[in-house]
């Protein structure tokens, strides 16, 4: 038997298999192309090492030192970046009784562009890991690494991009302080025993006048398997910025974080920004049937369940929304 005959259909099928590959490849890098982002790209491993830098301060817990050096770093590190940066509050009183300064940072880039885009997270971090598993976790202090440094790394991620390549709009970023420190199960209408930085800011906004477009709040964006559903506040104070938002969130490729999803009435930073006047919404892992992020206010809260795919789905997408902006 001559081998050759076996040999020649063997090679034709390997030449035709390695057509397909490279179609299939070719079709591939078609589809990646086809994904042009208007916005800078938006660098993860960054946002992951300002999340870690909140963390090596310990919890940043008001009334603590590493509460104040974590203070002094974001300070530092936003007028690095060249945005305007000056600490908003005064002596507020929790609902425990004690007395802690508010300290809300925030910081303006393009500030005499009348057309503004509000992004803002808490950057404090809550005193007690009440929703530990274990009971005797309850009165302990936590890493708070999703609750918020997430938030506030992305937003220093996004400072840094912004620096390099200036949107179309202004950008004002604010970092909210005492919002953690809420009573559990506070009954009252507006649960007002938390966002205390959003509330104080809020009146000091609409004293001033201050003006944005929109705003978008950050909260618990560095998850894995993170869900961003739509929230009631967010839908009917800022429904063409949800859907803006989500829509762009699909077109770039993460639309299985930015899922079309409802979700109930949710009291966050977003329902003060809105009470000054500035259509706004919440992107925060949560939804009705699990509730909020695994590990909400427990130990596991740390650097080690931190994932660098929730950061870059959430940054990429209000980066691109911001320079989308005419």
């Amino acid at each position: 038997m001559n081998n050759k005959l076996y040999i020649l259909p063997a090679l034709l099928l390997l030449a035709f298999q390695a057509c397909k590959n490279e179609k299939k490849t070719e079709q591939t890098e078609t589809v990646a192309q086809e994904i042009k982002l208007v916005s800078p790209e938006f660098n993860a491993d960054s946002a992951f090492a300002y999340t870690k830098a909140q963390v090596d301060f310990g919890p940043r817990i008001p009334g603590t030192i590493a509460h104040q050096k974590c203070a002094d770093y974001l300070v530092s590190k936003l007028k690095s970046f060249g945005a305007e940066v000056k600490l908003q509050g005064a002596k507020t009183t929790t609902y425990d009784g004690k007395s802690f300064q508010l300290k809300n940072i925030l910081a303006s880039f393009n500030p005499e562009n009348k057309n503004r885009v509000l992004i803002t997270a808490h950057w404090d971090a809550r005193p007690f890991s009440d929703q530990d598993t274990d009971p005797t976790n309850h009165t302990k202090p936590f890493d708070a690494a999703n609750d918020a440094g997430s938030g506030v790394a992305v937003i220093l991620e996004m400072a840094r991009q912004i620096q390099q390549k200036q949107p179309n709009v202004g950008v004002d970023f604010v970092l909210w302080d005492l919002e953690d420190y809420g009573k559990a199960n506070d009954e009252t209408p507006d649960e007002i025993t938390w966002c205390l930085g959003s509330q104080f800011w809020a009146k000091n906004a609409l004293a001033i006048g201050y003006k944005a477009m929109y705003g978008i709040n950050l909260d618990m964006v560095g998850g894995g398997n993170a869900q961003f559903t739509q929230d009631e506040i967010s839908r009917q104070s800022a429904p063409e910025i949800v859907n803006k938002v989500w829509n762009i969130g699909s077109e770039i490729g993460y639309s299985s974080y930015f899922v079309s999803i409802p979700s109930g009435k949710l009291v966050d930073d977003h329902f003060w920004m809105n009470k000054a006047g500035v259509p706004s919404i919440d992107i925060i892992h949560y939804n009705d049937n699990s509730g909020f992020y695994i590990n909400w206010h427990t130990q596991l809260d740390n650097l080690a369940n931190i994932d660098k795919n929730t950061l870059k789905a959430t940054g990429q997408t209000v980066l691109e929304t911001i320079y989308c902006e005419k």
